[in-house]
């Protein structure tokens, strides 16, 4: 087994496996699935248990996908991110104004991000949880309007990627930087060498 499947369709997750040297290859949602319906929030549910479940729900997908795909079999990966501020879960903004909504709620404030990810090999199959804290500085309107417009916010949950010109608002972080990009590495690497794989 020399590569895996990625099921993602962030750029940063393949950048992030291009820097720990694991080939891979994308394994992507038909036309026909509706991925983003997987990430739908559960009433009352905690940050915690929604990022699991969606990432769950990703791999079964993602596993159903490649079993009818004909494709080689390989190792497959996926993750899901959230972002959430005490049991406030900010997903995906809907429109510009939501993300500007979003900012204005992490501004001078810290709020945690929560990524999981997991790894499935035939019928074997593990999730781990990276769970990191951000704070930012005060933002001002006029800095939230402009990161707004430049559309970065869009596809983003809590409205903003720390690798983007939002790092500028960063004054702390505890936790894992590549677990607030989308994959953390380091849970990454764990699973890998649970399955055998050399790193």
């Amino acid at each position: 087994m020399d590569f895996i499947y990625l099921a993602s369709q962030s750029p940063r997750r393949r950048q992030l496996l291009d820097q720990i040297g694991v080939r891979h290859e994308l394994l992507l949602p038909e036309p026909h699935e509706d991925a983003e319906a997987l990430e739908h929030l559960l009433r009352g549910e905690s940050a915690t248990a929604y990022v699991q479940r969606v990432t769950w729900a990703k791999l079964e997908a993602a596993r159903t996908r490649l079993a009818t795909s004909g494709r080689t079999p390989a190792p497959l990966l996926c993750a899901d991110t959230t972002v959430a501020i005490g049991r406030h879960i900010l997903a995906k903004p809907n429109d510009a104004a939501d993300a500007a909504r979003m900012l204005g709620l992490l501004s001078g404030r810290e709020h945690r991000v929560l990524t999981a990810v997991a790894l499935a090999v035939g019928s074997h199959q593990q999730l781990l949880l990276s769970t990191s804290t951000v704070r930012f500085a005060t933002l001002s309107a006029a800095q939230i309007d402009t990161y707004v417009a430049s559309g970065e916010p869009m596809g983003k949950a809590g409205a903003y990627a720390i690798q983007s010109a939002a790092a500028a608002w960063v004054q702390a972080i505890r936790g894992s930087y590549s677990g607030i990009m989308g994959l953390p590495l380091y849970e990454t690497a764990q699973l890998l060498r649970g399955i055998g794989w050399p790193i």
